[in-house]
């Protein structure tokens, strides 16, 4: 199968592509196992890459390039229980890799956007919707605070910043109010919302060292509630 598959060539600059290559190696995550992703098979050499071309490409930090146990809750979460999103409109926000969006393909969703702001993201998930088989539909902008025509949002590990967080869940409170189902996978960042959310699933996420204080951490999958 040719990369990035189902995606449009035009729709991804290719000098992210080259770098997405470049830097990391085909892998699974823990969790998922049935879902292929480029990943960085080391941190810091990732980091340091990024450093280097900073200047040059505008980079923001890889985070694109990790399987975030946000994220991996989500997807087994959706593989597990295919009805969740099986032929509605799925977005997946803040998509990093992509696998989240990946997981809602290949449940059956009638059809899943993956937004993102950083164009290295952009072309990682690209590459890695290739890789398994799916289309997914690009957009690269700050989607935050548009009502677009999603039954079910999607959000793994948004929760490690205050601003990032806040804003978020003002928009998530606002999207499950008007009826959407929203989808959010975090493994007790420091500004999960305290109020708002309904636990439906726990799981016991492996992680590295290298990115994580611990080598497992308890990920909640959370239903934002239309009450608020």
């Amino acid at each position: 199968m040719s990369e990035p598959g189902p995606i449009a060539p035009k729709q991804i600059d290719p000098g992210p592509i080259a770098f997405v290559r470049r830097e990391t190696v085909i892998a699974t995550p823990p969790l998922v196992p049935e879902i292929r992703l480029h990943l960085a098979s080391e941190v810091v050499p990732l980091w340091q890459a990024t450093e280097a071309d900073l200047e040059k490409h505008g980079m923001p930090p890889p985070y694109w390039a990790f399987a975030w146990p946000g994220g991996q809750a989500l997807a087994r979460y959706l593989l597990d229980n295919p009805d969740i999103v099986r032929g509605l409109r799925v977005l997946d926000f803040a998509a990093g890799s992509g696998l989240a969006a990946i997981a809602a393909a290949r449940a059956g969703a009638a059809s899943v956007v993956a937004a993102e702001i950083d164009r290295f993201a952009i072309a990682a998930i690209g590459l890695n919707a290739g890789l398994n088989d799916v289309a997914l539909e690009l957009v690269e902008k700050d989607i935050m605070g548009e009502d677009g025509p999603w039954d079910v949002i999607l959000a793994g590990d948004v929760c490690y910043e205050r601003p990032m967080a806040e804003r978020a869940g003002r928009w998530f409170a606002e999207m499950a109010a008007s009826g959407k189902r929203v989808l959010m996978g975090d493994p007790g960042r420091n500004y999960l919302p305290q109020s708002g959310l309904g636990e439906i699933a726990r799981y016991a996420v492996p992680t590295s060292l290298d990115l994580e204080d611990r080598v497992s951490r308890e990920t909640v999958v959370w239903l934002w509630d239309a009450g608020g």
